[in-house]
């Protein structure tokens, strides 16, 4: 005899798998709708109005005439629309208005704080959805989102998406789908559903936006890119150009201290009857010297650059001045640039720190004839005032015979750079220009001797 137990029968118990993929689906929700909330709630501008950094005057008021003219047209017709709606529903007038007013008035908002504005728009269209839901004539009109609530809403995501991060647009563009999905099943006429059109709609612009936005910065940072670069450009001209300089003013003052050296060694030889202490003196200045010479081919092997050295070689030529410009300017003329030239008919005897950079200073204007103004007929004249110990150094040309593309275009002045620093070093002046006839002009006036480095610390001072 089978007797029945009393005891229930036990609940099955669960599967921890299930349990646990329920328990991540769950939190993956919650998760989900933390981060759809945070999004929908930080604004990522501080309040400056749209094209509020460009520098266009009528650009920056543009959107508020966008902004002023579309609540303008929207406000009268929304509240048209309503009362149509709710003609017969028994909408209160100022429920209409007031509906009418939150839906179009906080476009004025947007142009500041789009993502502000869309909170107040949004929430005044649901609660125009839902007044509009038992109204006796909606049957056969849009609903939940009525033709000027849709317009309002575009512009609206127009703005917003100029403005906030692309994980807020998403999140606005989610909020607007999972609502109109929510009104769908109590609508009164599917067939006339606008829940999917502004969804669609909404996507459309944001992405628009998003991608005008994103360009403009792009090119914003690509300006900066070229400005820095520009900048660095001109910089590296200017090290490499003093770095030239250095080595060229290396043989000069090498040859002076070989000079100081020898005279300084043979002086005990050469002169008779000299004291311990004075040949002692003379050993001390003729090793100093060598040190000197020394320390400066270290620092000439760190100005020289390293692929001019292993394909050049070490420099050893002499260092050109104004006796060359003969030469130098012949060879322009044969690069298709007519020059004349005027010297004096006896070259003052100059300091070779002043001969090389008048000589540099004729070479960089005629090159930049040469690149940028070729076939320019071009007069370079030296003269030197003695009684001023002046050396007036002037390159001019006029604009080019017949209008063509020239060599270069880039306009970056780099040969300009050069000229100032040799200017500069022997405290000389440099006057650059263009004239009124189209052409330029290169004006140096240069001491005929240097000006010694303790005579510039003390006018310095």
């Amino acid at each position: 005899m089978f007797t029945r137990s009393l005891i229930p029968d036990r609940e099955p118990a669960r599967s921890p798998g299930r349990e646990s993929a329920r328990s991540r689906t769950m939190r993956a929700a919650r998760q989900a709708l933390r981060v759809l909330a945070a999004e929908l709630g930080t604004p990522a501008g501080p309040g400056t109005p749209l094209f509020g950094n460009v520098h266009s005057r009528w650009l920056r008021r543009l959107p508020y005439i966008v902004a002023f003219a579309f609540t303008v047209i929207l406000l009268p017709s929304t509240r048209t629309v309503l009362s149509d709606y709710g003609m017969s529903g028994g909408l209160a007038v100022w429920l209409v208005g007031g509906l009418a007013i939150a839906q179009t008035v906080p476009l004025l908002l947007a142009v500041t704080r789009p993502l502000q504005a869309w909170w107040v728009i949004f929430a005044a269209d649901i609660l125009c959805a839902m007044a509009l839901t038992g109204a006796d004539r909606i049957a056969g009109r849009a609903w939940p989102w009525p033709p000027p609530v849709v317009i309002g809403y575009l512009v609206l995501m127009l703005a917003l998406s100029l403005r906030e991060r692309r994980r807020t647009l998403i999140a606005v563009w989610l909020t607007t789908g999972v609502v109109g999905l929510l009104f769908a099943p109590v609508a009164p006429d599917r067939s006339h559903s606008t829940g999917v059109l502004l969804f669609v709609l909404t996507g459309v612009l944001l992405l628009m936006g998003a991608i005008l936005r994103e360009r403009g910065a792009v090119q914003r940072k690509l300006l900066e890119q070229e400005t820095i670069s520009e900048a660095e450009r001109a910089r590296r001209t200017l090290l490499e150009e003093r770095a030239r300089i250095a080595r060229e003013l290396h043989d000069v003052v090498a040859h002076h201290m070989s000079v100081i050296t020898v005279q300084a060694d043979s002086a005990p030889y050469r002169i008779s009857g000299i004291p311990k202490e004075a040949q002692e003196e003379f050993g001390a200045i003729a090793a100093t010297a060598r040190e000197s010479l020394a320390e400066m081919r270290r620092l000439l092997g760190v100005l020289r650059s390293e692929e001019a050295e292993r394909h050049h070689g070490p420099e050893k030529t002499p260092q050109p001045g104004i006796g060359q410009l003969p030469k130098l300017v012949e060879g322009t003329v044969r690069a298709g640039v007519p020059v004349e030239l005027a010297l004096p008919e006896e070259l003052p005897a100059l300091e070779p720190a002043v001969d090389l950079s008048a000589y540099r200073i004729v070479q960089e204007a005629l090159a930049n004839v040469v690149r940028h103004a070729p076939g320019a007929r071009t007069r370079v004249s030296v003269t030197a005032t003695a009684e001023r110990s002046r050396l007036t150094v002037l390159v001019v040309n006029s604009a080019p015979p017949a209008p063509s593309a020239p060599l270069e275009t880039g306009g970056t002045g780099h040969g300009l750079i050069g000229m100032r620093e040799r200017v500069r070093l022997v405290d000389g002046s440099l006057d650059t220009g263009p004239l009124p006839d189209g052409g330029f002009r290169v004006a140096a006036r240069l001491p005929l001797s240097a000006l010694p480095l303790s005579a510039k610390d003390s006018a310095t001072a």
